[in-house]
């Protein structure tokens, strides 16, 4: 049920992003800018009412991994007094922000993150709950080590396999690096993922009846991995395509990112580093170095996830 909840939530994302992609922003967020205070970012100014304007502000720190914004916090909004014309900002107030804009597509996935929110006492203390699918990029031949604590000093569970080159005399669809160690990400807590379900490399995409039965087994339980030894693609998150917000928000600041081989980043290839995540976030990093948040990413090593 969860998965047609969330294929129903982004095709109304689809639907808005579409609506707003005309959109201008407007005359009053100039004057405004001025007014946003120290440590915050502006975003989209979502909404005018009258002499009132709404202007979605996040931490300055939001895109950095060790102070990461979470989908899960409460959120704050720069109430903004207008001219009688509201073509500019007289004066404007940071207050809370009790509800998602019904412009924009935060609210369809309102109840997806409620669910995840819901599993963190479940989690170990402190963890911030996530849903995207990764692998390992770990070349060590030994593996990557599964940690019971997010620490190098925790005890290790198992290890995930290296890129494993599949020979099955010219029959195996192997790529040229090897089959990549995928599994969940369901967590993340100070530069570590906590993980679960790896899968045998390569073993979805090859015939089942020729895959070796002593191909790697990884470690499949639940466990802590090191962030900088993970990797992802780029899924369909159905948000604004060709570049990253600035915070787990689709009314964040926005910037354009590229690709790895050039070109907009969109469903087709992966950041340079999976740096964090919040809910069906990722907080990556591009391969021109633009740090900022994608919604969903995906583990499929044969084609894109769009």
């Amino acid at each position: 049920m969860r998965v047609l909840r969330f294929i129903a939530a982004t095709i109304l994302s689809a639907a808005t992003q579409a609506a707003r992609a005309d959109d201008t922003e407007p005359a009053w967020r100039a004057s405004a800018l001025a007014m946003v205070p120290a440590g915050y970012v502006a975003g989209l100014a979502y909404r005018t009412e009258g002499a009132t304007g709404y202007l979605a502000v996040y931490s300055a720190a939001s895109n950095d991994p060790k102070t990461s914004a979470s989908v899960f916090a409460a959120r704050q909004t720069l109430v903004v007094t207008l001219t009688p014309d509201a073509a500019r900002a007289v004066s404007a107030e940071l207050k809370p922000r009790a509800e998602p804009d019904p412009d924009n597509d935060d609210g369809d996935f309102a109840k997806l993150h409620a669910e995840l929110a819901a599993k963190r006492a479940g989690m170990p203390e402190g963890t911030e709950p996530c849903d995207l699918g990764a692998w390992s990029i770990d070349k060590d031949p030994n593996g990557l080590n599964v940690r019971a604590e997010p620490s190098v000093k925790g005890r290790v569970l198992g290890t995930l396999p290296p890129p494993y080159k599949l020979k099955l005399g010219g029959a195996e669809n192997t790529p040229d690096g090897g089959w990549l160690t995928e599994f969940r990400i369901i967590g993340f807590r100070d530069g570590w993922f906590l993980i679960e379900g790896a899968k045998p490399p390569g073993k979805d995409y090859e015939d089942e009846k020729r895959y070796p039965r002593n191909a790697p087994k990884p470690y499949a339980g639940r466990g802590w991995v090191a962030s900088n030894k993970v990797g992802a693609n780029y899924a369909n998150g159905y948000t604004r395509a060709g570049g990253l917000f600035q915070a787990p928000f689709v009314d964040a600041k926005w910037t354009p990112a590229q690709r790895e081989l050039g070109g907009p980043i969109d469903g087709d290839g992966g950041p340079k580093r999976l740096l964090a995540c919040s809910g069906f976030w990722g907080l990556v990093e591009s391969h021109d170095n633009v740090r900022g948040w994608w919604r969903s990413l995906c583990s499929n090593q044969v084609t894109n996830c769009s």
